[in-house]
C-alpha cells in the first residue's frame, strides 16, 4: 500500500483519502530539539518484563500484543496455584473472596476508562468478542429494516466483519440494513465532514477506531457534537488507545467502546465492552446460560441488570485478575507519562525515516499538519516487499508486524511495515531501527 495524491492504494483498489494542509519538511536537528526528553528511563523498567530482560531482540510490535509485566504474571500463576475457584456461585471463602476481587477490578476498570457506573463495564473474551456483543445484543434487536450503520472500512477487521455479519443475520428475517463506509484524512484519522454528508435519519450507530491500528492517528469524533441527532450511538475501538494514552468514554460520548487486556499489559483473551446506561434497556442477552441475569418467561427469556446480562457461562477469571494487575502497573507508570514517551519515539521515527530512500508513510502521523505522535508509524520500501523488508529486519534483531494488519479494504495487497512502541523501548532502539531500514533501502535501491 502506498499514497498517491489522495488516494491510499492497496492490491484490490484504493481508498479516497482526504488530506490536510501538507507538513513543512523539518529537519532532523530542528525536531531533535523540540522532542521532549523520556518521562522515565525505559531500560530501568524492563526487569518488570521477563521477556525483554537481557533479550537481544528489540520489540517493536507492541500494537499486536504488548509484553507482560511480573505483577499480572505473578497474579494468573496464583491463580492457578492458591485457592482456584470459580465467581458468583459457591459460598466458601475461596469463592466468594474472588467474586469480591472481581467486583473490586470492575470498579478499578471503570474509573480506568472513564465509565461513571461499574454495570456499564462487561468483561468479555476479547475485544473483537466485545464488538461482536455490541452487534449481536444490540443489532439483531434494535436495528429495522433501512437503518443504516457509518464504519470505516480501513479499520481493524474486527470493527469491519461483526456489522457485515450482523448485516447478514438480519436479511435472513428480512430486514436490510445499509452498511455505509466512510473515508479517512491523509492524516489517517475519520474524515468528519464525510460522515457529516452521509449521515440520515436512518442512521443508528457510528463506528470507529479511537487510535487507528495502522495509521496510528486518533479519532475523537469531537467534530460532530450537536451537529448530528443524539440518538445516533457512538461505538469506539479503543484496544490500541486503551493502556497507550489516557481514554475517558465519557469525554468522548461513546455509547460503545471496547478494549483488549494483551494490548495493555494483560493476558489474552479478556476483554473489556464498555456499554452506557442509556443503552441497557436495548441490549439482549449474548451468551444465555449459567450465571447470566436472565429468567424464565412463557414468552421466552426475561432480560435481568447489566452487566452480568452479557456475562453468561464461566468468566475468564486470571484474565480478570491479571487485568486488575495490568491496570496497577499502568498507572504506576501514569498513562500521561506513557503516551508522552510514545510521542517523543514517534516523533523521532518519523523524523529519521523522511530522509530514506524510497520509502513512503502511510497516512497517519507523519501526515498530520501538527507534530502528534501515539506509537504506531506504518510504511513501505521501494523494491522490497514488506515481508521481506520485515524479515531481515527480524534477522537483525528488530521485532516488527508486516501485511495487511487485518485491513479488509487491503487484502490481497502487499501491505507494510509497522513499527510500534512502548515504555520498554528507547530512542537509542529507534535510533538503530532508522539506520537499518535506510541500509535495507540502500541495498535495494
Amino acid at each position: 500500500m502506498r499514497i498517491v495524491g489522495d488516494v491510499l492504494v492497496t492490491g484490490e483498489g484504493s481508498v479516497t483519502l482526504r488530506s490536510h494542509a501538507p507538513r513543512s519538511p523539518v529537519t532532523r536537528t530542528e525536531t531533535a530539539a523540540r522532542l521532549p526528553d523520556s518521562p522515565f528511563a525505559p531500560a530501568s523498567v524492563r526487569s518488570l518484563f521477563p521477556a525483554l530482560s537481557g533479550a537481544a531482540e528489540v520489540y517493536l510490535d507492541s500494537a499486536a500484543t504488548t509484553q507482560k509485566p511480573l505483577p499480572v504474571i505473578e497474579t494468573i500463576q496464583r491463580y492457578h496455584s492458591y485457592g482456584t475457584a470459580n465467581v458468583g456461585r459457591g459460598t466458601y471463602p475461596w469463592a466468594t473472596g474472588l467474586t469480591a476481587r472481581i467486583a473490586r477490578i470492575r470498579e478499578r476498570t471503570a474509573a480506568f476508562i472513564g465509565a461513571e457506573h461499574p454495570d456499564e463495564v462487561v468483561f468479555t473474551g476479547g475485544a473483537t468478542a466485545a464488538l461482536n456483543a455490541v452487534a449481536l445484543s444490540w443489532g439483531l434487536t434494535a436495528l429495522d429494516d433501512g437503518d443504516q450503520i457509518l464504519y470505516n472500512a480501513t479499520d481493524h477487521a474486527s470493527n469491519v466483519y461483526p456489522w457485515q455479519h450482523l448485516r447478514g443475520l438480519l436479511a435472513r428475517f428480512g430486514r436490510r440494513i445499509e452498511l455505509i463506509p466512510y473515508q479517512v484524512t491523509g492524516a489517517g484519522e475519520a474524515d468528519t465532514d464525510d460522515i457529516l454528508a452521509k449521515v440520515t435519519d436512518r442512521t443508528r450507530l457510528i463506528a470507529t477506531g479511537h487510535l487507528h491500528h495502522v495509521f496510528g492517528a486518533v479519532s475523537t469524533l469531537e467534530e460532530l457534537r450537536g451537529r448530528i441527532d443524539p440518538a445516533v450511538l457512538l461505538c469506539f475501538d479503543c484496544s490500541q488507545s486503551g493502556g497507550h494514552l489516557p481514554v475517558d468514554v465519557t469525554t468522548l460520548g461513546a455509547d460503545f467502546a471496547v478494549f483488549a487486556a494483551h494490548k495493555m499489559f494483560g493476558a489474552p483473551g479478556t476483554g473489556i465492552l464498555y456499554c452506557h446506561r442509556r443503552v441497557h434497556d436495548r441490549l439482549a442477552p449474548f451468551l444465555p446460560g449459567g450465571n447470566s441475569a436472565i429468567s424464565p418467561d412463557p414468552d421466552g427469556l426475561r432480560p435481568g441488570p447489566m452487566p452480568a446480562l452479557l456475562e453468561g457461562g464461566t468468566p475468564n477469571i486470571p484474565g480478570i485478575l491479571a487485568l486488575g494487575s495490568a491496570l496497577e502497573v499502568l498507572e504506576s507508570f501514569g498513562l500521561d507519562a506513557v503516551a508522552a514517551h510514545n510521542r517523543a519515539l514517534t516523533l523521532r521515527l518519523i523524523d529519521g525515516l523522511r530522509s530514506v530512500p524510497g520509502l513512503d508513510f502511510l497516512p497517519g502521523p507523519a501526515h498530520a499538519a501538527c507534530e502528534v505522535g501515539y506509537g504506531i508509524v506504518s510504511f513501505t520500501l521501494d523494491g522490497i516487499s514488506a515481508a521481506d523488508a520485515g524479515f531481515v529486519l527480524s534477522e537483525l534483531g528488530f521485532l516488527v508486524r508486516t501485511g495487511a494488519h487485518c485491513v479488509p479494504a487491503a487484502t490481497g495487497g502487499a501491505g507494510s511495515v509497522r513499527v510500534s512502541t512502548h515504555i520498554y523501548n528507547t530512542p537509542g532502539e529507534i535510533d538503530r531501527f532508522v539506520a537499518c531500514v535506510r541500509s535495507i533501502a540502500e541495498e535495494v535501491t
